[in-house]
């Protein structure tokens, strides 16, 4: 009977052991999957390359922002129709058709 004693304290020693390797060994799983995760992702980025009216875009964008952020109005760039360049276009030839009748006449 002292035989089956020091057996039973030897199993119940070497299942206690056995517990403590488990738990370590989910702690030593848990590192490593968080190493894991750490590693997959790469320090260096390539970086983009923007073409330049996707600069411009972002830029009047940014100004916008910081104008409305200051209380002023942002600028637009105005624009003409065609036909109103061509009304322009018609006046100034004809300011410059008396320009030159007058140095026609002083001549």
């Amino acid at each position: 009977m002292a035989n089956l004693k020091g057996l039973a304290s030897i199993v119940e020693e070497l299942r206690a052991e056995r517990t403590n390797l488990v738990i370590q060994l989910r702690h030593v799983d848990g590192a490593l999957s968080v190493l894991g995760k750490l590693n997959s992702g790469s320090s260096y980025t390539k970086p983009r390359t923007l073409s330049a009216s996707a600069r411009k875009r972002i830029s009047l964008a940014q100004k916008a922002r910081w104008a409305r952020a200051k209380g002023h109005a942002p600028k637009t760039k105005r624009t003409m129709s065609v036909a109103g360049r061509r009304k322009i276009a018609a006046a100034q030839r004809a300011r410059w058709a008396k320009v030159k009748a007058r140095q026609k006449e002083a001549a």
